[in-house]
Formats: C-alpha cells, structure tokens, sequence
C-alpha cells in the first residue's frame, strides 16, 4: 500500500492505471476510520482493480464554532486498517496540498442544500462539493462509494455528477450500525456513557417512522411529532431537526400534507447528544393505499 501526500506523486502513481483502462474504486473521508467507512472500501475492492482512499479533513465543510480542530485524527490506525483491506493508495493530503491558495472560486449547492443539515449548517455543503470535485479531477475513479447514512451529502454528490458530467458512477453503500442501532460514526467518540447509552433512542425513533408508514400512515404531522417525542423521551437529546423529504430531489414534505403513495420519503433527524451531533435517516417508499 502506497502512502502518498501529494497531488504530483498520487497522479504519477495512478498514471500507468490510467494508461491501461483499469477501473479505479475511490472512497473519500475524513478518517478516524470505522466499519461503516471499511464498508465502502470493501465494496470498493470487490468492484474494482485499483482502490485509493484519501484521508483529508476539510476546512471548508466546517463553520465557525465547529469542530474542526477537535475532530478526532489518528493516521497510523487508519493507514493499519486499510493496508489490512487490501487498499492500494492512502492520499492524505495536507491542506496545501489541496488549497495551495485560498479558493476564490468553488461550487455552490443549491436548493437541495437548503433543509436538513444544508439549514443549520450553511456553507457546509459547498465545502463538501468543492473538495469531492477536486478529489475526482485528482483521483479519476471509475466509481466513488458514499454511505447512505449522509443521505442530503449523497443525493447532492449525485446531483453533482449530474450536473456537471462527471465520468464517475456513485455507489451507494448501506449504513453500518452498532448491535443497538446506533449509526456508526466518527463523532460517536464525543459521546459519554450517558449518551451513548441514550443516543440509540435516534435510531429507534426513525425505525417506528418507517413501520408506521408501511402500516398506513400518511400524516406528515402524527409522523413527525412522533419521532420527536420517541427522541425526546432521552434526557440527553437536543433536537437539531426532524424533517420528512422526498427522495432523491430532497423536496420538503410540509407537516400538513400527507404523504402520496408510489413515492420514496426520507426520514431524517439530526440530534444533539451534548457535544455530539448525529444523524441519521431511513428511507421508505410509500404503499399504495
């Protein structure tokens, strides 16, 4: 497993895969690896000849006050994990290497930016677009593995591809949870035991959302007042948001509609437990009626 840090080197490595056709799996994060993102690199070895994994956390998805100093790093465990996977490159690029100079100009999400976590966390995304389109003009992958987990991050991303032709297919890989339900993620380790133990409560919240849509419900409103109150039934839950979308466009679902069936809804919630904030969302498509 080659380890490399920057542009010239990862290109001149990837120079002969490129030359000879071989398909290129690339999984993007930001480290402090767990299972869910060993997931994306497992799949991304199965469906490909060469596999890159960058490790890159990226200043421009985080706003002020956000924990973008604090965001847990340990580079030698993960380049273990992933040599262990069979990767062949780590990029792990420093932010120089990325921004040689402050970007004047990125990309700009849209409408599909503006619910979710695009409304509490504004710029966010167009950090995430702008740093994920110079990883593929760098990387050139065949495909690129995202975790459904970030549902609004990967309809975006695809919407990205779309919108700008992209040579790239976006696969989508299922959440990787705890015995408990609970969303792997790299900011579980904010979590005290308090919260740990509470924080499955998300998870269960948005499981009986799904059940009751397939058993018939269709308010909007009983639904979203639902989740809430199943979340919070923990002490120490603070609601970010609770919101139901239409997938993929990520169109907002109004708490007095109903909802229509045939379509695929999103329901999603972002949930303070202290300093952590987690997510997590599930998808149903509505039965007919």
């Amino acid at each position: 497993m080659k380890r490399i840090e920057s542009r010239a080197a990862l290109q001149a490595a990837l120079r002969p895969a490129w030359a000879a056709g071989r398909s290129i799996g690339f999984v993007p994060t930001m480290g402090y690896l767990h299972a869910g993102h060993l997931a994306l690199v497992d799949r991304a070895r199965q469906e490909n000849d060469v596999v890159v994994v960058s490790i890159f956390i990226n200043p421009l998805q985080f706003g002020p006050g956000e924990d973008f100093e604090r965001y847990p790093r340990d580079l030698e465990r993960d380049a273990a994990l992933l040599a262990g996977r069979g990767v062949d490159i780590v990029y792990h690029p420093p932010v120089a290497d990325v921004y040689p100079e402050p970007p004047e100009v990125g990309l700009k999400a849209g409408r599909m930016a503006e619910g979710l976590c695009g409304r509490s966390r504004p710029g966010h995304f167009d950090g995430v677009l702008t740093v994920v389109a110079k990883l593929f003009h760098r990387v050139r992958p065949t495909r690129a593995y995202f975790g459904e987990k970030d549902a609004q991050q990967l309809a975006l991303i695809r919407r990205m591809v779309f919108d700008l032709d992209f040579d790239v297919e976006v696969v989508a890989v299922p959440t990787v949870r705890e015995p408990d339900g609970l969303a792997m993620s790299s900011r579980n380790v904010y979590l005290s035991p308090e919260e740990r133990a509470e924080a499955p409560v998300l998870y269960r919240a948005l499981t009986w959302a799904a059940e009751a849509i397939r058993s018939g419900e269709r308010r909007a409103a009983v639904l979203l007042e639902g989740v809430r109150t199943r979340i919070a039934a923990a002490k120490t839950a603070r609601i970010d948001y609770v919101e139901l979308v239409r997938w993929p466009d990520l169109r907002p679902i109004a708490p007095e509609a109903k909802l229509v069936p045939g379509e695929t809804v999103l329901v999603a919630a972002a949930v303070f437990f202290g300093t952590a904030r987690l997510i997590d969302n599930v998808r149903v498509a509505v039965p007919p009626a």
